[in-house]
Parts: C-alpha cells; sequence; structure tokens
C-alpha cells in the first residue's frame, strides 16, 4: 500500500498557555480561571498535527529556542506523529508563547510573544525532502522560510498553501505570489489588501501571480473562494457547531485543506472538508480524526 501523502508544514510553534475564564474583564483586573491548559500551538504546528490526525503524515520545520519551552514543544509534537528533523533549537533564542483567554462562549483573547533571537536565514532548511511531499503549507511568521521553501516547491512541482493570517502588508503581499493557494481569514485579507472587500481581495490575489485558488475564511458565513479563471466567488457553507473553543480552528482548516490538496481533490470538495476539520476543532476545543471529520461529511 502507497504511504499516506507527506504535508510540510513551515512556520510557528508556540508554547499555548489556555485559561478558561468567565469573561475578559477591562485591565486593571485580577481574575480566576475556571481551568488551565498548555500544549502546542502556532499556525503551522496546529496545521501539522491536523494533517497527522486526519490520515496524512506531517513535518514541521521552524524554530525555537534553547529555552525551558523549547523542547517540551519538540516532545508534544513528536508525540502526536509529526516529524521533527526539520525543527532547529537556537542557542540563546526565545521560544514563542502565547496567553490564550477562553470565554463560555468559545470566542478568546490571545496574548502572544512570537520569540526572539531565533535567526531569519533559511539556508538550513532540508529543501532536498520537498520532493517527496504532497503540499507544502505555509505562514507567515518566517517570511524568509516560506520564500526559499515556496521556490524549492514549485521547482518540484508540489503545491504550496499560504495561511494568510494577519500579517504585515507588505509580508502579504510579497508572499502571495509566491504560492498556489492563498486561504486567508478575515483580518488577513483586510490587510492583504486595504480598503477593499473580500470579493475585491481575492481577485488582487489571483491576479497578483500563478495563484490558482484564493479564499477567505469567514467563520459561521463560511468559506468565500475563487479559482483562477472564474467570474464569480463561491460560498462553501460553514457547519453548524456549537463552538466551545475557536483557538487554533483556522490552523486546522489550513492543516486539512493542504492534505485535501495532497490527496488530490478537487477545490469544491477541498474546501467541505477542511470547513468540516475547523467546525470540529472549534466544538470540541481539540483537533479531530479523519473517522469524525468523514462522520461530520456524511451527516451533513
Amino acid at each position: 500500500m502507497a504511504s499516506p501523502p507527506l504535508v510540510i508544514c513551515l512556520g510557528n510553534v508556540v508554547a499555548d498557555h489556555t485559561f478558561r475564564v468567565e469573561d475578559v474583564p477591562a485591565p486593571p483586573a485580577k481574575i480566576a480561571a475556571r481551568g488551565y491548559s498548555i500544549g502546542p500551538g502556532g499556525m503551522a504546528a496546529n496545521a501539522a498535527i491536523a494533517a497527522v490526525r486526519l490520515g496524512g503524515r506531517a513535518a514541521f520545520w521552524g524554530r525555537v529556542g534553547e529555552d525551558m519551552n523549547g523542547e517540551p514543544l519538540a516532545e508534544a509534537l513528536a508525540a502526536e506523529g509529526v516529524d521533527v528533523t526539520g525543527l532547529r533549537r537556537v542557542p540563546g533564542g526565545r521560544t514563542p508563547v502565547g496567553a490564550v483567554l477562553v470565554d463560555p462562549r468559545g470566542e478568546r483573547t490571545i496574548i502572544s510573544f512570537r520569540g526572539s533571537g531565533l535567526g531569519t536565514d533559511p539556508g538550513w532548511l532540508p529543501l532536498d525532502r520537498l520532493k517527496g511531499a504532497g503540499a507544502l503549507c505555509c505562514d507567515p511568521r518566517w517570511p524568509e522560510g516560506v520564500a526559499a521553501a515556496a521556490a524549492a516547491a514549485r521547482a518540484a512541482g508540489v503545491p504550496v498553501v499560504l495561511d494568510g493570517e494577519r500579517s504585515e502588508t507588505r509580508i502579504l503581499v510579497d508572499l502571495v505570489p509566491r504560492v498556489d493557494h492563498a486561504i486567508f481569514s478575515v483580518p488577513g485579507i483586510a490587510n492583504y489588501a486595504p480598503g477593499r472587500g473580500p470579493e475585491e481581495g481575492l481577485r488582487q490575489a489571483l491576479a497578483s501571480g500563478p495563484v490558482k485558488v484564493a479564499a477567505v475564511t469567514q467563520g459561521e458565513k463560511g468559506v468565500l473562494w475563487m479559482a483562477a479563471g472564474d467570474d464569480k466567488p463561491t460560498r462553501t457553507p460553514a457547519f453548524a457547531v456549537e463552538a466551545t473553543n475557536t483557538t487554533g480552528a483556522g490552523d486546522v482548516f489550513h492543516g486539512a485543506y493542504a492534505l485535501a490538496v495532497a490527496e488530490g481533490m478537487d477545490t469544491p470538495r477541498a474546501m467541505r472538508f477542511a470547513a468540516a476539520a475547523g467546525a470540529l476543532r472549534a466544538r470540541d476545543a481539540a483537533t479531530p480524526t479523519r473517522a469524525m471529520l468523514d462522520g461530520m461529511l456524511a451527516g451533513a
């Protein structure tokens, strides 16, 4: 039997400290949490975990510091079945950390530290491994790494998916023309195309280079997307769920979408597959398995 497709996820891994609270008051304040957990987070790391749980293989490429957060993150990713041989431990670097406050409605407030001293040079990346991948999934937190990996992926004929999350406009404008699938969040597309509506932003992305698909995830409104050559956008409806924690739902969407691309799904099916994965993550506060996702798709 053939091995499941490999999705290489490049970008951020974060030590997420999650606090469940009754509400998020204005400062100054001191409140008690109803619950607490710590685990791996970050766009590319969550995408990698999603790809594995949904039946694929995943490798994470990124950087952590040689500090008290770095090695536990490497161990947590490895425990999920993610290949971490492309995770670099940087001496003197500080690992990204997040404090996630989740209210009873599942909405969250995130305080993030993006790390420091991790370096930007992508020269150490094992780019030759892209030849065996089914897709490359990147987030914008390490643009130099994305640029190098996306160029190597294109040369190898490997499709590239970009998580167009909120970032500096200049970074998104630089990265979008390097990828095949630009999947934005609502804040991300507003950063990418300031002053333009979502449909105009999608058209701008498609016109920027060899982008094949541009999309924006819109929560309960579903996903608005266009493929190259389309006259108008298509909307993939959201799955109706009661959210308990929306943290990471977009990351899981991207990991699922990249796996769907690696499996050869067409765009409508890939969008529905990814939407179901993101909805399950928001509902359960946990990344779903393939059996769970298939069950949701079958019951829709």
